[in-house]
């Protein structure tokens, strides 16, 4: 992401990597595949059985230890707000992790090093998944625990939440940060990955310029490449070799990846396909952990059902405004300007305008750049000749409703084909 009031150029996290960005995109993936097994596309044996694949649901809890809630959310009526945190543990995620190399370097305890924040608006028209950097410095509040109350701090990494209070202080944070109320949270580990993108038939992705990434064995060549297995799993967890090869360049690598996955699974032959429908429903709530408020089988297929209507031109993927730490080139912090329009845009459950890049990580398709200059005539007067007027087709205006993010604010539609570009 191009960060505000900097000339530096800057490589946020060059340190070593230990994030597991992979997982992120499996509870999205799953509530794709739940609106059409809800939809009657697999018989109830099948979504029995997907449901039964769920495991033991995390407690969530508010600041002052209540239970939070769920809101009352329906296929017709109802906001929905969903955290999902991707942990980086390898504890329990099987033999692709043995190796010695930053794959392997886990304490098994976990941060979220992926934190996304799903937001549908009240009339199901239009869906914002909020993506909030790893290395965010941000202040982090006092989280319930079962030892007592964590002390809030002014300023904390923000991928730290999880190991500090577990997934509600992970949802305590992002409250903070999005003025968002979320009942709804999921903890996302590596696991599932491979079968996921192995469910669908594999997902296709448009390189710039070919990738290689020898910290998580990648290497591919420039095109479109069909991802599948470990390639996709390497291919999400990039760092090293997309962009500048920051953290911020991965998130927009990471929204590219989900919106091919979305136009993936909600395409005719994954729809008309009940055992591929089948297969993708398992393979993503077999690996992951809902919160209390979200286990109900009732809850899901509900969400869901909100969830499915969503036109992909509606579903907006955005990087947490942030510009330069300027205490730590390494680091981010809020954009006060982008963040205020983007809780604004949030708060009043307005659909947003992006009118900046799609990210430092990727740029669009050829196929989908913006036209050049046409020559449209000008009306003249009587008996003249028409005089040619150049002008440029230009993204359409946001509507009346709609909120402007800042320029320096990236992010793309779940419609929109984009194309990585190697480090």
């Amino acid at each position: 992401m191009r960060h505000s009031s900097t000339a530096v150029a800057v490589r946020h996290g060059r340190l070593a990597a230990r994030s597991a960005r992979g997982p992120l995109f499996r509870l999205i993936a799953a509530a794709v595949a739940v609106v059409v097994v809800s939809a009657g596309a697999v018989t109830a044996y099948a979504v029995g059985d997907t449901l039964h694949s769920l495991k033991p649901a995390i407690h969530l809890v508010s600041a002052s230890g209540k239970t939070i809630a769920p809101p009352t959310v329906g296929a017709e009526s109802g906001a929905v707000n969903i955290l999902l945190a991707g942990t980086d543990t390898r504890t329990d995620q099987g033999g692709q992790f043995s190796t010695a190399d930053e794959l392997a370097g886990s304490s098994g305890a976990g941060n979220n090093d992926v934190t996304m924040v799903l937001h549908l608006s009240a009339d199901h028209q239009h869906a914002t998944v909020i993506s909030i950097p790893r290395d965010l410095m941000a202040p982090i509040p006092s989280c319930p625990t079962s030892n007592g109350p964590t002390s809030a701090v002014s300023s904390g990494q923000f991928n730290t939440t999880l190991s500090i209070g577990g997934l509600s202080c992970v949802v305590l944070a992002a409250q903070q940060l999005t003025g968002l109320t979320i009942p709804y949270a999921a903890e996302i580990s590596f696991d599932g990955v491979i079968a996921m993108s192995n469910a669908v038939g594999g997902v296709t992705v448009c390189l710039a310029s070919a990738v290689t990434d020898p910290y998580v064995g990648l290497d591919l060549p420039a095109g479109e490449q069909t991802l599948v297995g470990a390639q996709a799993l390497a291919f999400v967890r990039s760092r090293h070799g997309v962009g500048d090869g920051s953290d911020l360049g991965r998130i927009s690598d990471q929204q590219l990846f989900l919106s091919a996955l979305l136009r993936k699974a909600t395409s005719a032959g994954v729809l008309s396909n009940p055992l591929t429908l089948y297969g993708l429903a398992k393979s993503a709530t077999a690996n992951i952990q809902l919160s209390d408020t979200l286990d109900s089988p009732t809850t899901l297929v509900s969400i869901a059902l909100a969830l499915k209507n969503v036109p992909l031109t509606d579903f907006v993927f955005v990087q947490y405004p942030s510009m330069t730490d300027p205490d730590d080139v390494n680091r981010v912090v809020p954009e006060p300007t982008g963040v205020a329009a983007l809780q604004q845009a949030l708060t009043t459950d307005s659909p947003i305008q992006l009118t900046g890049t799609t990210g430092s990580a990727t740029e669009a398709a050829p196929s989908t750049a913006a036209p050049t200059a046409t020559t449209v005539p000008t009306p003249a007067a009587t008996g003249s000749t028409p005089a040619p007027t150049s002008t440029t087709a230009a993204t359409p205006a946001p509507t009346s409703t709609a909120v402007a993010l800042p320029s320096d604010v990236t992010g793309q539609t779940a419609a929109e084909q984009t194309c990585t570009k190697g480090n």
